[in-house]
């Protein structure tokens, strides 16, 4: 399946398969078994349905590398709606935030000021801010920015990506600033010099990466850990780790993707453990759904089913 992966991942940057896929009759049908929809109000939906079943929630308004300063500032302000949508439901939700959504590419100094008003008003209604990784070239000035951000504000989280080499450096020094990290396995084509080539590599080291945060003492420093993955051996080897060190269950949870193993998220539920949804929701879908295409051969036989309903 790495060549089907690739290709996938192919099309997500595609321009000229972004215009096929988004104007096919049925695209945004089958889109919507990832994408909670393309307005907040039907997001929104979604949240008060999911947390009636006993699950968080982390918003995420599509989009990313903007190229004006104008489409960040309208990426900024949707997410300021968002966040005043949360709080006027009353439901249980934080948002996850892409910096090149926010202008980084354009000016880093921008980019700084939209996700202080972002944080600011994240702040004010009581919940986080989650600052997603991107592909390996915005690594590093992701962190820096996610540290400079810490600096004056304590609602702010980040993801490192276990298929990267540098990751275990990284989660070390996040593990003693005390830090909130998504952990996950990373969706973005890495050439070999960065990245883990081989899946269980990737594994491994997802499971070496957390038991940084997940080791008797992590309660020392504050820090928490998102175990964000589908896959049953890791979460199973998260729940016996996790009983066996006898470590608090306040001290970390599970994330999975809205429209994937659902069954698993209400088991998780249902024995005690915090689990959260990440929630997309937006026009520019299709990048992000050919990610989800690619992660798992099981989506793309869900989506040539769907075309023939």
């Amino acid at each position: 399946m790495p060549i089907l992966r690739d290709i996938f991942l192919a099309m997500s940057k595609s321009t000229p398969m972004r215009d096929f896929v988004v104007n096919f009759p049925l695209s945004r049908r089958v889109s919507r078994r990832f994408v909670a929809g393309e307005t907040l109000d039907e997001a929104i939906q979604v949240v008060k349905k999911l947390n009636a079943q006993g699950l968080g929630v982390t918003f995420d308004q599509l989009g990313e590398s903007v190229s004006l300063e104008s489409e960040a500032r309208e990426a900024k302000d949707g997410y300021l709606r968002a966040l005043d949508a949360i709080a006027a439901n009353r439901v249980s939700s934080q948002v996850s935030v892409k910096l090149t959504q926010m202008g980084l590419d354009i000016s880093p100094d921008r980019c700084l000021d939209n996700m202080r008003q972002i944080l600011r008003r994240a702040k004010e209604i009581g919940t986080l801010v989650t600052i997603d990784m991107e592909d390996s070239a915005h690594t590093q000035v992701t962190l820096n920015t996610f540290k400079t951000l810490r600096e004056e504000f304590d609602n702010v989280g980040i993801v490192i990506q276990s298929y990267l080499y540098r990751s275990e450096q990284d989660m070390h020094a996040l593990y003693q600033l005390g830090a909130n990290v998504r952990l996950c396995k990373g969706a973005y084509k890495e050439p070999a010099e960065v990245a883990f080539p081989e899946k269980k590599d990737v594994d491994a080291n997802y499971m070496k990466l957390a038991q940084i945060f997940l080791q008797s003492n992590g309660n020392s420093t504050g820090a928490y850990l998102d175990l964000a993955t589908h896959d049953e051996k890791i979460i199973d080897w998260a729940r016996e780790y996790t009983t066996t060190h006898r470590v608090d269950r306040q001290r970390f949870e599970f994330q999975m993707l809205y429209g994937i193993r659902a069954d698993l998220q209400r088991k998780l539920v249902s024995e005690g453990y915090t689990m959260r949804v990440y929630v997309p929701y937006g026009s520019h879908w299709y990048p992000y759904f050919m990610r989800r295409l690619a992660e798992r051969p099981a989506n793309v036989v869900f989506l040539i089913s769907n075309l023939f309903k």
